[in-house]
């Protein structure tokens, strides 16, 4: 059995390219995934999994159809299957995912912004 620790601001300081998923462990059937990003996402579902958000740097926005939510360093979020949403980056900012392997990042939204092929770091 190979058990490693795994730093995660080392990780994330291993991305230069922004808006580009990156996977740094596997849990089951889940993965933990790191990107930079500074753009604004589009609006989308995901209607089979919850998604988990985890500010490692910086800070973001999550919006809802129905209110906005601030998500500085430090900071996480579960969004439930089935609530649109998209998260909104002013400056860069490094976030972890927690999600099923399977899941695409646009959700039911697939598009321009769809990445399906992800790097191990």
């Amino acid at each position: 059995m190979n058990i490693e620790k795994i730093n995660i601001k080392a990780k994330a300081n291993l991305i230069n390219v922004l808006d580009s998923y990156k996977i740094i462990a596997e849990m089951n059937d889940y993965y933990f995934k790191l990107v930079k990003e500074k753009r604004e996402f589009v609006w989308h579902k995901h209607p089979e999994t919850d998604e988990v958000f985890i500010t490692i740097e910086g800070k973001f926005k999550l919006a809802f159809r129905d209110k906005v939510s601030e998500l500085d360093e430090g900071d996480m979020v579960v969004v439930p299957k089935g609530v649109e949403h998209k998260s909104i980056f002013e400056d860069v900012c490094c976030v972890m995912l927690i999600e099923p392997k399977t899941t695409i990042n646009t959700g039911d939204a697939e598009g321009n912004l769809t990445e399906t092929e992800l790097e191990w770091i």
